[in-house]
């Protein structure tokens, strides 16, 4: 089968061959129609993010495609459906196996470009806001990168919660797509300090989960920004790992606040068909009627997967950013 491998001198990818997988009893076997990037393909891409053991090394986290083959052990699933998942690797090629459990079915009306945008983002803000967080209707939220593919799953998932979403990115473009998609206010992080918005956004209670892409140069800030009990989840570093301060952990102690570390790829299988079974119950109707839409940026033919990695390098991107695979 066709897939898209790395050029390890020049960090470039390109389409090659790749031996064909094979689905176990309990599995699926996808044709892939359409994959879509993460952060963590441009670490894999540079060697700094190794995939799990027993994962396929072919990058991808997630795909939607038609079903070719179900394991013998399989039932509720047949040759021709429709289906999203999320992946350990993999995502980038003509075919790709997935545990039966992980399989989403695709709504009727949701093209395959739009349904490879679910799995990632929508199972890590679902994970992150509800299973970490514990999120509750009435709550204040501070999601940062707001208008990243987590980002605007993130503020989806809060409004549908009947929570408040706040969002910080760093363009009027992307702020005004955090208020389209429920976001109360948006920040500009790159005019100042955003601790006191959100202070005062929140008559100075502060926020209940803060959900944290950046890392060590947010650490201050979000920590002034919590309430008292509230959850600071941290699930990227783009702004460093080491905090270059010195930390008082009495506002830890004293306001009863969580730090919580969280990586999605590393789960289990039992933990991620848990994790997609919840989601699946809790969003299946909302991607039916439209009430949860993936906010795709732009669609690249996979032969222009160089193009489409140096978007998402440049930060560039509104929501995902997707690769189209098999016509």
């Amino acid at each position: 089968m066709k897939a898209v491998l790395v050029d390890q001198e020049a960090r470039k990818l390109y389409v090659g061959d790749w031996e064909e997988p094979v689905a176990a009893d309990d599995e699926l076997l996808i044709s892939v129609k359409a994959t879509a990037l993460n952060r963590a393909d441009l670490l894999q891409k540079r060697g700094l993010y190794p995939p799990p053991k027993g994962a396929s090394p072919i990058i991808g986290l997630e795909m939607a495609g038609v079903v070719e083959k179900v394991g013998q052990g399989v039932s509720g699933w047949k040759p021709g459906d429709r289906v999203c998942a999320l992946l350990p690797g993999g995502g980038y090629a003509e075919r790709v196996t997935i545990p039966a459990g992980m399989a989403i079915r695709i709504p009727d009306a949701m093209s395959f470009e739009e349904a490879a945008a679910v799995p990632e983002a929508f199972l890590t803000a679902y994970l992150n806001l509800f299973v970490l967080g514990g999120l509750q209707s009435g709550q204040h939220v501070l999601v940062h990168a707001g208008a990243s593919g987590v980002g605007t799953a993130a503020i989806q998932l809060i409004r549908e919660a009947g929570a408040h979403a706040i969002a910080t990115a760093g363009s009027e473009e992307k702020r005004a797509a955090c208020l389209e998609l429920g976001a109360e206010l948006a920040i500009d992080y790159k005019a100042g300090p955003f601790a006191p918005a959100v202070r005062e956004a929140t008559g100075g209670r502060g926020v209940a989960i803060i959900l944290d892409f950046v890392g060590a140069s947010y650490w201050q800030q979000n920590i002034d920004s919590l309430d008292t009990d509230g959850r600071l989840v941290l699930i990227g570093m783009m702004g460093g790992s080491k905090l270059k301060e010195t930390v008082d952990l009495g506002p830890l102690l004293m306001r009863r606040l969580q730090v919580i570390g969280s990586t999605l790829r590393s789960l289990s299988v039992e933990r991620k068909v848990d994790l997609t079974k919840q989601f699946a119950a809790f969003a299946a109707q909302r991607l039916e009627d439209g009430r949860l839409k993936p906010v795709i940026d732009s669609v690249f033919d996979v032969a222009a997967v160089n193009e489409a990695h140096e978007r998402m390098e440049q930060n560039l991107n509104t929501g995902k950013i997707v690769l189209r695979m098999n016509p």
